[in-house]
């Protein structure tokens, strides 16, 4: 029976293009890389983690799932164990963005040998997608999933020239703004929402730091409503 992936992982593998081979850092059970094996995307995987408990715990499940030829288990922090010329994509998921350009930086070269990178971050996205364009990558595509009430930006990653980037693509994704996507919408809505929540508690004192605070929270309501206009 084929695997089955929650909504934010089956994103993630839909990002993969077909016929790459794989290799999921920080992997944990290893579900990606047994689903597009299993659903033929990719002709094989390597499953890495810098920890033994989760690499143990993907190395039992792709033993279930009788794909131990087609997947390998590798101890690794980020790439720096993946040898040259054994995959196409990366996948790195569920991990900080501030991780995921340590492991980019500190693999550079093995990095820039692979075809794609499949990225989904969980904080500092910006900063990522500045990374990203200062280093020889181009966003080509991105996505945003909704799963139990948090939102998943998602994105996959070819190697090109450097962009143009206003600051609200670079917090948002430009792609995503360009697509209007509905995710993407739900997500600037609730924005809106929270910093109402934070203009009403504020306390009615006019000190200078709450001012400020008054001021940011107003600036980012207009900006993304015009965003939300246009």
């Amino acid at each position: 029976m084929m695997t089955e992936l929650s909504r934010r992982l089956r994103a993630v593998a839909e990002m993969v293009t077909p016929g790459k081979r794989v290799a999921d850092v920080g992997t944990d059970h290893a579900y990606v890389p047994i689903f597009l094996v299993e659903s033929g995307v990719t002709p094989s995987a390597i499953a890495m983690d810098i920890h033994q408990g989760p690499l143990k715990r993907a190395r039992d499940h792709i033993q279930k799932c009788g794909l131990e030829d087609r997947i390998k288990t590798r101890l690794s922090d980020g790439l720096k164990n993946l040898k040259s010329e054994e995959a196409d994509s990366m996948i790195a998921a569920g991990m900080g963005g501030g991780l995921i350009i340590k492991i980019l930086s500190e693999s550079a070269e093995t990095a820039e040998r692979l075809d794609e990178l499949i990225l989904q971050p969980q904080s500092e996205i910006a900063k990522v997608r500045q990374y990203l364009n200062d280093s020889g990558w181009r966003i080509e595509r991105e996505d945003m999933v909704l799963e139990d009430g948090k939102f998943y930006p998602l994105m996959r990653v070819v190697r090109g020239a450097p962009e143009s980037y206003l600051p609200e693509e670079l917090e948002f994704g430009k792609r995503l703004l360009e697509m209007r996507h509905p995710i993407l919408r739900q997500y600037l809505e609730r924005e809106i929402r929270i910093c109402g929540e934070i203009l009403g508690s504020l306390p009615a004192a006019d000190s200078g730091r709450i001012q400020a605070r008054r001021e940011e929270m107003e600036q980012k309501i207009e900006k993304i409503t015009r965003l939300l206009a246009e």
